[in-house]
């Protein structure tokens, strides 16, 4: 049948033609003998990249990436036809790169949930919450496509040949040792970064906050977003990467009777 005819062009690694469709979340939608599947944005080569609603109606030449009867699944890639793209090759390169261990990456694109990159003609992605140690809510701020960055492997996923990467595991966690530089006797200064319901967040280092907490305030004090000020540590929880601040005790002045 039709499963069979695409479970022997993926081992034989042969392209075969699909109409496309629309293009939505996951990618363009392909029609191969009335078998639905999908091109991943990733996957797109050229125009198509940057236009992936124009190949609506066409028919085009793919490589399958993954067919499975039992899912209803099938997954194909413009890019690996027409690139000539061997996908034992990509094993092959898969099976040399190592978990752990510090690459160059070129960025193929970005999106709101984090970077794709290649290393070495493998995919990975850069999860959002792996791109740096301090929140991020665009990537795209920091990095662009073609760009050739530092990444570690995180992991390696054996069945999509794909690469968990990270680039704030490049640079050393500021949490680490942070009671020893953040004593709780000594007098911090820091800068006022935000304002929340609950009180205010003290920027000590990027990927280091602290907060004082409303009921800490006197009332009526207001702290100037962008200012420096004084701080003590009340409580640091580690497991949670939250620090609870004190303002400086004002001394009460001593009456007279």
């Amino acid at each position: 049948g039709r499963w069979d005819i695409l479970k022997q062009k993926k081992e034989k690694e042969e392209e075969i033609d699909v109409l496309c469709g629309e293009y939505g979340r996951g990618g363009v939608f392909v029609d191969f003998m009335g078998i639905r599947g999908v091109i991943p944005k990733i996957q797109l080569v050229g125009e198509a990249l940057s236009q992936p609603e124009k190949l609506q109606g066409q028919r085009i030449k793919v490589k399958v990436l993954e067919v499975d009867e039992k899912k209803n699944r099938l997954v194909v890639s413009q890019k690996a036809a027409a690139l000539k793209i061997s996908q034992k090759r990509v094993k092959e390169k898969f099976e040399k790169i190592k978990e752990g261990e510090k690459y160059k990456a070129t960025v193929l694109g970005v999106s709101e949930f984090g970077v794709f990159c290649e290393v070495d003609g493998v995919e990975g992605l850069i999860h959002i919450s792996e791109v740096s140690w301090e929140k991020v809510n665009d990537p795209s701020i920091h990095i662009k496509p073609g760009q050739k960055i530092d990444v570690f492997v995180v992991k390696k996923n054996p069945i999509d040949l794909k690469l968990n990467l990270s680039l704030k595991r490049l640079v050393n966690d500021p949490w680490e040792d942070i009671e020893k530089k953040y004593p709780k006797e000594k007098e911090l200064e820091g800068e006022v970064v935000r304002k929340e319901r609950y009180g205010y967040l003290v920027k000590f280092e990027p990927g280091v906050e602290g907060l004082i907490h409303i009921s800490k305030i006197p009332d009526g004090q207001e702290l100037k977003l962008g200012s420096k000020i004084k701080v003590f540590i009340e409580k640091i929880d580690n497991k949670n990467r939250r620090i609870s601040l004190l303002l400086p005790q004002k001394e009460k002045p001593v009456t007279y009777r």
